[in-house]
């Protein structure tokens, strides 16, 4: 999911997985939650008409959250299409600089293979593109941080949101897009899941500049994790905090 400003554009991605899974994602078991809680060349994407949300929707529907200003431009979220959208996420995916933090780089099937559980699933994880000023330019997982693998290794609360993210253009990487982006989409799921008190997200601690970039975005470094795969900063953006940081 980006650098100090999203300046190397390989962003903050998923815990590295192998074999085309998503692990990292969608697997964690309903019985295991209530352990948990103790019982308790870019081609414009064009507006989509906002979903409307649906009782049980785990993530408040991310494609109905609208349009917002940035200084870069206006951003919105537009859920990936796998028939649409497949060749340029997988063309992002085999970037060098992305494929080192999100180990999808190879033949379109790989990508797919990390899209289909994700769309065919419950809910819990929405891929998305970011798209500014009517340009797909990032890609995007909003997930249910509470209901994913990461909350084995960390005090979740329910309903933590989480953010993957990486910048599709080389163009966009190394001027401050990342974190202006991040700041607008931490802000999104604030403004629109109203029982979220926590965006969370886990860089990897080598991807210097990514974890600057949330810093810079108004999240606090919360701690170090041992993920699969890799050691991550836990970034914390809280309700609370949100208007001072």
């Amino acid at each position: 999911m980006p650098p100090a400003d999203a300046s190397t554009g390989s962003g903050a991605g998923p815990t590295p997985h192998h074999g085309g899974g998503t692990e990292d994602t969608v697997d964690l078991r309903l019985d295991e939650l209530t352990a948990l809680f103790g019982g308790g060349g870019q081609a414009v994407v064009p507006p989509q008409a906002a979903p409307a949300a649906v009782a049980g929707d785990l993530l408040d529907t991310p494609g109905g959250w609208g349009a917002t200003p940035t200084s870069a431009g206006v951003f919105r979220l537009v859920p990936v299409c796998i028939e649409r959208d497949l060749s340029l996420v997988s063309r992002w995916m085999n970037d060098p600089a992305v494929a080192a933090f999100w180990e999808l780089a190879g033949p379109e099937s790989v990508t797919a293979a990390h899209l289909r559980p994700q769309l065919d699933g419950d809910g819990r994880s929405v891929p998305c593109l970011g798209v500014l000023g009517g340009i797909p330019m990032s890609y995007w997982e909003i997930y249910r941080a509470d209901l994913d693998p990461l909350a084995r290794h960390y005090p979740a609360r329910p309903h933590d949101t989480g953010i993957h993210l990486l910048l599709g253009g080389v163009a966009d990487r190394g001027r401050g897009v990342g974190t202006v982006l991040l700041r607008a989409v931490s802000d999104l799921i604030l403004d629109h899941r109203p029982r979220c008190g926590r965006v969370i997200a886990e860089p990897d601690l080598r991807n210097t500049p990514s974890v600057s970039a949330f810093l810079s975005a108004g999240f606090r470094f919360f701690s170090e994790v041992d993920l699969p795969g890799k050691r991550a900063a836990l970034m914390v953006r809280d309700r609370a905090l949100r208007d001072r940081l």
